[in-house]
């Protein structure tokens, strides 16, 4: 379906407000993020002010995406006040033109750059968001106040299964490094349950393509004395790529590999929770944007009409701020696997979106 006039003119204030929206929010995520960064890494480790700015662009863009939705919610609100302010709505409709005519514009644009988003952007910043990760390790070389107290792994297959816990790990020359490295080996017996046969203790485990090296390890076998030795070799079936992922958040893992890190992490016996909300969420992303422009719109058009952009102004900063807790009530719920992952991720936007129609549908249709 073709636009009119109307209808691009329209379309064209909205993404300029768009355009200033997100200006206005990156330039904040900047700086709370430079501060953040600052403070957390900045002071317990020898940085200097490039490698700080760095940290921040590589770890700027995810949170961005993650706000986005502000974006079309504060961006479509501010365009709307403005053709209000400027009287232009009010020959539109004096003219006899509906309020969907010039909504669906402005909803149809932020679906689609829902898609591009999820399509272009999403594979950037994860790229970006890993590579902070790996960084900012690197850089505080252990003493991150955030890391976890211990690193779990799980391999194997149908017929023996390795549980491996370490201390601490790093990337050297692209290859994962475990520190203080403690193995659990179990093994499949006649009666088809996992037998647990040996324990390996290592100071170091580096993965090298198909098996771990070990080096400084000491082996115990229920009922017999330790042996020690300087190095072993166990086969392995994970990747570094893979065995990466294991250590990343979901939102370092790019859309078009979500589906078979969950079915790694599932075939590991881990949770994979997380990793099936992040995928839902990425693609209820284009309903979400359009649902936020709809809401705004119709928000502003009611408000409008009895008068006052001071209540305007707080009721979109309110909106705003009761989507965002509902949006991370309904995540917290998804990963505690309380709900769904389909239904924590998809019930947001599908409120907002039937609450902006109904609120269009009553106030123009009566």
């Amino acid at each position: 379906m073709t636009m009119g006039m109307l209808e691009r003119y329209v379309l064209r204030r909205t993404m300029g407000a768009l355009v200033g929206a997100l200006s206005v929010l990156s330039a904040m995520v900047m700086l709370i993020a430079f501060v953040d960064i600052a403070r957390n890494v900045g002071t317990r480790a020898d940085a200097s002010f490039i490698q700080l700015l760095y940290l921040t662009v590589l770890q700027a863009p995810a949170t961005i995406l993650v706000l986005a939705p502000f974006v079309f919610l504060f961006g479509t609100m501010w365009a709307f006040v403005e053709l209000n302010r400027r009287s232009e709505l009010i020959a539109m409709r004096a003219a006899g033109v509906s309020a969907w005519r010039f909504i669906m514009p402005a909803a149809s644009a932020s679906f689609v750059i829902g898609i591009l988003s999820i399509t272009l952007l999403n594979p950037l910043t994860t790229a970006m968001t890993a590579k902070f990760e790996t960084e900012r390790d690197a850089l505080m070389n252990g003493y991150l106040k955030t890391a976890p107290k211990g690193i779990w792994l799980r391999q194997g297959d149908d017929k023996s299964q390795i549980v491996i816990r370490a201390g601490a790990r790093d990337l050297v020359d692209g290859s994962v490094r475990l520190k203080s490295v403690s193995l659990f080996i179990y093994a499949l017996n006649s009666k088809g349950v996992m037998d647990f046969t040996r324990r390996i203790e290592a100071n170091e485990a580096r993965l090298e393509p198909g098996f771990w090296r070990l080096t400084g390890v000491r082996e115990a076998t229920p009922g017999a004395g330790a042996i020690r030795s300087d190095s072993l070799s166990i086969p392995s079936n994970l990747d570094d790529r893979t065995a990466s992922e294991r250590f990343n958040t979901p939102q370092a893992v790019a859309l078009w590999r979500l589906p078979a890190t969950i079915k790694r992490t599932e075939d590991a016996g881990f949770s994979a929770a997380p990793f099936k909300l992040r995928l839902q969420q990425d693609l209820a992303t284009p309903l979400l944007f359009a649902a936020m422009s709809v809401l705004a719109a119709a928000f502003s058009l009611r408000l409008m009409r009895l008068g006052g952009l001071a209540a305007l102004a707080g009721s979109g900063v309110a909106l705003g701020f009761g989507f965002f807790f509902f949006n991370e009530l309904c995540s917290t719920l998804g990963k505690a696997d309380v709900l769904t992952p389909m239904v924590a991720a998809w019930t947001p936007p599908i409120v907002a979106i039937l609450a902006g129609f109904t609120l269009l549908c009553y106030t123009e249709d009566g």
